[in-house]
């Protein structure tokens, strides 16, 4: 409340643009493994067990694999309705950290079959979890709870102390669109933290006017024109 008040005493506005989430999960990654799979939801850790037993292994890869990654990315793009960048932009964000060894890409795979993967990022003692994608393949063998757990694993063994799970809903309400996620998120034990969000700093009136008001309305053209293109594209 003090931030939010000085903020606002000094002509701050709270963004009409929360293009980064505002919440998150946590996980606390000082305990041993055997705590943190205890701390799990008794369906998470079932599920992260059940992928090991049916066959799903995770193999963790460099930047020859964005690629691969990519592809089940668009994928996901396409099936839950999101807009992308083009490759070459991913090719340079996230092959920097990776070669920098900032970042691990893992890929979940079933009798040598990609199904799903998630990029994570580290600096200092925290770790991120900023990028997942999934086919729709073998989704009953649960390789998305896998997948985490062993990023979850690949942190600690980088000496971090927390697991950001990035992004939960503004609202605890099943009627939010983030809801499933978020339940997701929540199995692995993280605990849930609200942040104030991102603020605005109008220096020029005009200016901000553009900015808040016909910018969105270009977004929303723009995402109209991506929900048509990929209606034609279904349709052939």
């Amino acid at each position: 409340g003090t931030v939010i008040e000085a903020l606002r005493a000094r002509g701050w506005r709270l963004s009409s643009e929360q293009i980064q989430f505002r919440n998150t999960l946590l996980i606390d990654l000082r305990p041993g493994e055997d705590e943190l799979l205890a701390s799990m939801k008794a369906k998470t850790r079932y599920n992260v067990r059940l992928a090991g037993r049916r066959g799903v292994k995770v193999h963790a890869g460099g930047s020859d694999a964005l690629p691969l990654f990519y592809e089940m990315y668009a994928e996901t793009s396409r099936r839950d309705d999101f807009i992308i960048r083009p490759f070459a932009y991913y090719q340079d964000a996230w092959g920097a950290f990776i070669e920098a060894g900032l970042a691990c890409l893992f890929v979940a795979e079933y009798e040598e079959e990609p199904l799903a993967g998630l990029i994570a990022f580290r600096f200092g003692q925290r770790s991120w979890y900023m990028y997942g994608a999934s086919t729709g393949k073998h989704r009953n063998l649960m390789p998305n709870h896998l997948l985490q757990w062993e990023a979850i694993r690949w942190a600690r063994s980088e000496g971090c102390t927390v697991y950001d799970m990035w992004g939960a809903p503004d609202v605890l309400s099943e009627d939010d669109p983030m809801w499933g996620v978020y339940r997701f998120k929540e199995g692995f034990g993280g605990q849930f933290v609200r942040h104030i969000g991102a603020y605005d700093y109008p220096v020029s009136r005009p200016l901000y006017w553009v900015y808040t008001v016909l910018m969105p309305r270009y977004l929303d053209l723009l995402r109209a024109r991506h929900r048509r293109r990929k209606a034609q594209a279904a349709w052939g």
